[in-house]
């Protein structure tokens, strides 16, 4: 059964597939602002991600998905940040990718196979901004800022259907009293000391120095690492307008081709029946939860609470539902422990000899069916009630296979001969974030012909155990064979 996803362009179903001749699936999701504790709202976006992650795997196989996520380190939020805390910007986006990569973990989210960063992706914006510029789809204000002229593109639109409710526009300070337009967005912003602190660069060809605007950033990053057409672009519904629409104008301006094939938007999480805001006091981290929960606390719980309902529909999670969820949990492991236990009989045929059972298809074939999580969920138990024994290998490796889907991780007491398959020993082979990282900086680099740099970064990597391919439009990293 293929992977049939609501597209919020076409407000269809449509299927998921690859759209380049390699045969591999290239999506795209909009990651985090890196100045504070990701809440569990945005944790929900990334954990539907996940799963569909997941699901495509499973589909095409692990080595056809290519997954980039990006981090923004630079924005108004982190500058202001780095201004409170009287620090330099790359010390506070640091801190914050690193608490970051530590809740991915303990929700179990696999790792974007690349994770590129605003700060180390300036080069491509201002290339980008330059070829708008040169189209006449972009403009240079008299104080140095440049600015999308939206009127210039016809499509704009499409994706949100702004102009069928009238397009708005705030104006957010005097600089944009400059804009042939109140709706026009920035592309690039001049610098401001009083604002900027110390983060500034060269500016494209007319304009000052300064900073990128947040929205060219994506489609720089996704442009860089996975052509001018993806075949899925992810995000929380939030972003849908302007930051989505504003990423189809700047792409298809440049390249005249479909920026992507498939657009994908979860819903709002509710705490409490409201809005998740500070002023509330209903906006929790992890580290928040786990205050809460006390010795209880398992972030897996957390994880199959933000699975309760369907993503494309508002989730009220509320405190209460962690112990429930925690609950669930535990009676999947008795399950697990039952179908191990069966598997373990003298007369099962070794799991090492068998093949998943279509005892737990029903859960995989309903998040083939627009991610239905709490359809997925309801089959997993339904399921896992039944105590026939019919193929107890094979009905293992099922439930397994099922619960991998799903990004669950059930900690059983029972060991087999063949027990690294274990869904509690599943690794993930993926690009470690430090290795992208350096091999960002080599990038960077060797495109400043900073050969010197380049060269003692690739030693680097090498010593990291990764080698890196140069190409013309970009690089390849791959582990070295031992």
């Amino acid at each position: 059964m293929a992977i049939r996803l609501y597209d919020s362009l076409t407000r269809e179903l449509r299927e998921l597939k690859p759209s380049q001749p390699d045969g591999v699936f290239r999506m795209y999701c909009c990651g985090p602002t890196v100045y504070a504790p990701a809440h569990i709202g945005n944790f929900r976006t990334f954990l539907v991600q996940d799963v569909l992650r997941r699901l495509l795997e499973l589909e095409f196989g692990a080595g056809k998905v290519k997954h980039v996520r990006n981090l923004t380190d630079v924005d108004d939020r982190t500058i202001a940040q780095a201004k409170r805390e009287k620090r330099p910007l790359t010390e506070i986006t640091k801190k914050w990718t690193d608490k970051f990569h530590d809740d991915c973990r303990a929700l179990n989210l696999l790792l974007p196979h690349v994770e590129p960063t605003a700060t180390g992706h300036i080069a491509e914006q201002v290339a980008m901004i330059n070829e708008l510029l040169a189209k006449g789809l972009a403009y240079v204000t008299p104080n140095g800022s440049v600015y999308y002229k939206i009127a210039a593109f016809p499509g704009y639109g499409a994706l949100s259907r702004i102009k069928e409710r009238v397009l708005k526009a705030t104006v957010t300070g005097a600089d944009d009293d400059h804009k042939d337009d109140a709706s026009d967005f920035a592309l690039w912003k001049a610098y401001k000391p009083d604002e900027d602190g110390d983060v500034r660069w060269p500016g494209p060809r007319g304009a000052a120095e300064g900073r990128p605007g947040w929205h060219i950033e994506c489609s720089a990053m996704s442009r860089k690492h996975l052509g001018d057409t993806i075949d899925l672009h992810a995000g929380g519904v939030d972003l849908l307008f302007p930051h989505h629409e504003n990423e189809i104008a700047q792409s298809e301006g440049c390249t005249n081709h479909t920026f992507s094939r498939h657009w994908y938007h979860s819903e709002f999480l509710l705490v409490d029946g409201r809005k998740m805001s500070k002023s509330l006091g209903n906006l929790y981290t992890l580290a928040d939860l786990k205050k809460i929960m006390g010795p209880t606390f398992n972030p897996i719980a957390v994880r199959f609470a933000l699975m309760q309902g369907h993503p494309r529909k508002q989730l009220n999670f509320v405190t209460d539902s962690m112990f429930a969820a925690v609950e669930a949990l535990s009676r999947l492991t008795t399950k697990y422990d039952v179908l191990k236990t069966w598997a373990k009989a003298p007369d099962s045929k070794p799991r090492s000899r068998s093949k998943p059972s279509d005892r737990f298809d029903g859960v995989i074939a309903a998040l083939q069916n627009d991610l239905n999580f709490p359809e997925a969920l309801g089959v997993l138990f339904e399921m896992g009630r039944q105590e026939e024994r019919r193929d107890p290998a094979g009905d293992l490796l099922a439930f397994e296979r099922a619960v991998r889907a799903l990004g669950l991780k059930l900690r059983s007491s029972i060991s087999l001969e063949d027990d690294h398959l274990a869904v509690d020993l599943v690794e993930v082979f993926s690009t470690p974030t430090e290795i992208t990282a350096l091999a960002d900086k080599r990038w960077a680099a060797r495109q400043a012909k900073d050969f010197a740099t380049a060269d003692a970064l690739r030693k680097e990597l090498a010593a990291a155990g990764w080698s890196m391919l140069d190409g013309k439009d970009g690089y390849k990293l791959e582990p070295l064979k031992k």
